[in-house]
């Protein structure tokens, strides 16, 4: 998730139309005799924001595998202005214990001396070499899965099977630019055409995934994968921040049968439900993004968000979340 401003690092198109700019630390931890990052226990750590819905994936990942006594986490301070996510004393958030930094800033300063790039989160650090493995999620969620299987509680649980990559990553191809970062470039749109072009897009996509899990339990089939993940963590913030905050206001959630009942199964596994902060997520957008909320006022959670109601998704064919 960005640093600082809104955009801070981003940039926009002259049509006015919001474009992320990519994370630049692409290393893999492998297990493999020669591999400089090799899976250890007590190594590495996760930098995160529970704001933040692609450090929300890392954190749900190492949850579900049982990575919790391997990978420690530091999380950040929901609140995020022109000096970018920091340490500061705050309910949620867990300081930095390898260089106690305040700022994040200052961790990626140690990893690239005079680093001008972008300030995101999550970010997966070596303790021992002092320096960023990985800031991208979608890469960091893959290595969680794969190279710590003898470390892990639940190595049966596979969330990227490797004969399944093809499938997944063409169910994530549109996710991610259509609602994954679809949310954004509806929030961030500088021109009522690039506005309209994200907006129609994102709906168009939503339509397309409730048909779909009317007819599946899961985005892939009958196993629940990354994809679900990866959707979930945008799902779950729609109706608190993105259906208002973000303009996405053609529908809310809960208008849509399939998708809000497949985001209920999800949120009700406890191992994911303990990853879920809604305070530091609703904070964090109508606080931070004052070039669209200016006057700071967080907007009331809307009185259907009930994610404790039953899903009924039990009756498609496949196991639950955790099998």
């Amino acid at each position: 998730m960005l640093s600082g401003k809104p955009g801070t690092g981003d940039t926009t198109a002259p049509t006015g139309a919001f474009q992320r700019r990519p994370t630049d630390f692409h290393h893999w931890i492998e297990d493999a005799p020669d591999a400089r990052f090799a899976p250890e226990a007590g190594r590495y750590h996760l930098y995160v924001s529970h704001a933040c819905p692609w450090a929300h994936r890392t954190l749900i990942t190492r949850a579900l595998k049982g990575l919790q006594d391997v990978i420690s986490i530091s999380v950040v301070h929901w609140f995020n202005d022109e000096r970018g996510w920091n340490f500061e004393e705050g309910e949620g958030v867990i300081p930095d214990p390898h260089e106690n930094a305040t700022f994040m800033r200052q961790i990626y300063e140690i990893a690239n001396p005079g680093h001008t790039g972008r300030i995101t989160v999550p970010v997966l650090w070596d303790s021992r070499e002092r320096t960023i493995v990985n800031n991208e999620s979608s890469e960091i969620i893959r290595m969680l899965d794969w190279a710590f299987q003898d470390l892990a509680t639940r190595p049966e649980l596979s969330l990227s099977p490797k004969d399944r990559l093809d499938v997944i990553d063409e169910v994530n191809g549109p996710i991610y630019d259509r609602v994954n970062n679809g949310v954004y470039k509806c929030g961030f749109a500088s021109s009522q055409e690039a506005y309209d072009h994200a907006v129609t897009a994102l709906f168009e996509e939503l339509d397309r995934l409730d048909d779909r899990l009317s007819r599946q339990r899961w985005l892939t089939g009958e196993q629940f994968t990354e994809a679900d993940v990866r959707l979930f963590t945008t799902l779950v913030r729609f109706d608190p921040v993105y259906n208002t905050h973000f303009k996405c206001s053609i529908k809310r959630l809960v208008d849509y049968e399939h998708l809000w009942a497949f985001t209920r199964e999800i949120a009700q596994v406890p191992e994911i439900r303990a990853t879920l902060d809604l305070q530091h997520i609703r904070d964090h957008y109508y606080v931070s993004h004052t070039s669209i909320n200016p006057r700071r006022i967080v907007a009331a959670l809307p009185a259907h968000y009930d994610l404790d109601a039953p899903h009924d998704r039990a009756h498609l064919a496949g196991r639950g979340v955790l099998g």
